[in-house]
């Protein structure tokens, strides 16, 4: 009768639960934390490996990220690429940090600390999805625009040189627009890459054709060369300007004037996904602070919650880290 005793008593606090269970010497918490990212990591790295599939099988037309991440705050004009996503990079780490020590605090129990370097936390998350939001206005709204082709090529346009020029100017604004308007037996009002551009494919035609220091260059690399572009000739030029469909300014999910739109996808799907996921991070570090600051932590005799909290952060950051190595330094 007392086997029998003993054996239900070791069964109810083997499976029981509570805190003396703490398997790997974790608590349940942060062992529900753990899994989490276990299965988040999988989804990050199943969306990484399909971007390098899809970037190999048109490396030769992807997008030099040195020419679309280069541009840096209130430096207009000034070629500075990848300045800004380093910045931006350094800013997320160093929020890891201010966690570490937000943690390595409330296991001293020392409240205030505790309390600073969260805020210190929540600043830099807030400072990085700004930064973040700047990036993808950047990238919208795009540099010098293009223009794409009935085969779906993005062709830009260069000077003599091989310097890049905006689409104003190559367009000759003289020439009245033409922004394609069609009959209604036509079936449609207004052709794409009129009213919603700066510039209209006659006026862009026109420039071209006057401009005899103008060039093509089209979106696949030089042989041997992934850092450069092939450039046409001028008489070529002129015969792919037959081509010219529509005027591209900037991405979207549709067409993407810095080459390849399937980037433009991934860009934003990926680097989206992840923003998402240091929103709510910076949205449970705020509920934390303020319990901190109520002194919640510290009545439980406890700041695991910081400490779980600082898990999922850590995660966020170290995702960055591969977001950042493979769309911005590979």
């Amino acid at each position: 009768m007392g086997a029998t005793v003993t054996t239900a008593a070791t069964k109810e606090k083997t499976w029981g639960g509570g805190e003396d269970i703490q398997p790997l010497g974790a608590s349940y918490g942060k062992m529900m934390m753990w899994y989490f990212i276990l299965s988040d990591s999988l989804t990050f790295a199943g969306f990484l490996a399909a971007y390098g599939f899809t970037r190999f099988k048109f490396i030769d037309s992807w997008p030099i990220a040195d020419e679309v991440f280069n541009h840096f705050p209130f430096l207009h004009g000034v070629d500075a690429p990848m300045y800004y996503v380093a910045l931006m990079t350094f800013i997320l780490i160093f929020s890891s940090v201010t966690m570490v020590l937000a943690v390595d605090a409330g296991h001293q129990m020392k409240q205030k600390k505790v309390a600073t370097y969260m805020l210190l936390t929540i600043i830099g998350g807030l400072v990085f999805l700004g930064s973040q939001a700047w990036e993808w206005k950047n990238f919208i709204t795009g540099t010098y625009g293009a223009v794409e082709t009935r085969g779906g090529e993005i062709l830009q346009f260069v000077n003599s040189n091989g310097e890049r020029l905006t689409l104003a100017q190559v367009a000759d604004t003289t020439v009245p627009r033409e922004d394609g308007a069609l009959t209604r037996d036509k079936g449609t009002w207004y052709m794409k890459g009129g009213t919603d551009t700066s510039v209209s494919m006659n006026q862009l035609k026109a420039g071209l054709s006057n401009n005899p220091d103008v060039l093509i260059r089209t979106q696949f690399t030089v042989e041997g060369d992934k850092h450069s572009k092939i450039v046409l000739s001028r008489e070529e030029t002129l015969k792919r300007a037959d081509d010219f469909v529509y005027v591209v300014e900037g991405a979207n999910l549709i067409r993407n004037e810095f080459g390849h739109k399937t980037f433009a996808n991934l860009f934003f799907f990926i680097t989206g996904f992840h923003g998402f996921h240091v929103s709510v991070g910076v949205l449970l570090n705020i509920i934390i602070f303020f319990n901190v600051l109520l002194g919640t932590y510290q009545k439980r005799g406890s700041y695991e919650m910081v400490e779980k909290v600082g898990l999922y952060w850590h995660f966020v950051d170290l995702v960055w880290v591969f977001v950042f190595t493979f769309f911005y330094l590979v």
